[in-house]
């Protein structure tokens, strides 16, 4: 039998993907914790948030800021000063405040309330496309708006864990999150809908923070050793 290519051709599932997701399931499966599945504006919101920001500290901000203000047009109507001071435990609050604050009367403005619900009629490209227009979102947060809210459409949010991971695997070759994307959704299984590539990206994120860390990663007692040409390097000799 011929060895699986390593980087296999466009539409055709990888093999190996499938492995190293059962392998992740396996080591990670009752670590994942359900989603709780919010609307696409709070994911909206939550995203451009979290983005270099520790999860656990992305859920405060966002606590925080219905705390604060109730609503979420009560945000938008918020002053910058006061959106920067209420979410000062995300990384670069000067720069996520007014840009949040923009998108939101942007989407105000184009729709005539503050809603992305009117997204679910239209063809997940396209509501990318939209969400991508506003500054501060790239191919990472359209993606988890689609995938993690209530659209529930297939995507792969490929954050600096997945990207790290999936390269170091040999999965895709070194490519930046919007073309890792494209080059990974050619290889699962059709038969993955968007929850079941939600629960491989979070296996993917959890194995990236616990074992295939950036600076000091794990590889002698990380599962996925037997099929990572990087941990065999890496522990050779």
């Amino acid at each position: 039998m011929q060895p699986a290519p390593l980087f296999p051709e466009a539409n055709q599932p990888d093999p190996r993907l499938v492995e190293i997701d059962a392998l992740l399931e396996a080591r990670y499966g009752a670590e994942v914790k359900p989603r709780e599945v919010w609307d696409p504006l709070t994911q909206f919101i939550y995203s451009i948030l979290s983005s270099r920001t520790k999860t656990e500290d992305s859920h405060q901000v966002l606590r925080d800021l219905r705390a604060r203000f109730g609503t979420w047009e009560n945000l938008r109507d918020a002053p910058v000063a006061e959106i920067e001071q209420t979410i000062q435990a995300a990384t670069f609050a000067d720069v996520k405040a007014p840009q949040l604050k923009t998108a939101l009367q942007q989407i105000t403005a184009r729709y005539g309330s503050l809603t992305l619900d009117f997204l679910a009629k239209y063809r997940t490209d396209k509501i990318r496309q939209w969400l991508e227009q506003f500054a501060g979102v790239g191919p990472k947060t359209s993606a988890a708006v689609v995938n993690f809210s209530t659209l529930r459409r297939r995507a792969l949010c490929v954050d600096s864990h997945h990207l790290r991971v999936t390269q170091r695997l040999r999965l895709t070759p070194r490519a930046d999150a919007a073309v890792t994307e494209e080059r990974l959704m050619r290889l699962v299984p059709e038969s993955w809908d968007a929850e079941r590539l939600d629960h491989h990206h979070s296996l993917i994120k959890l194995h990236g923070q616990t074992y295939c860390t950036f600076d000091q990663p794990k590889c002698a007692a990380c599962p996925l050793l037997a099929v990572c040409p990087t941990g065999q390097r890496n522990t050779a000799g």
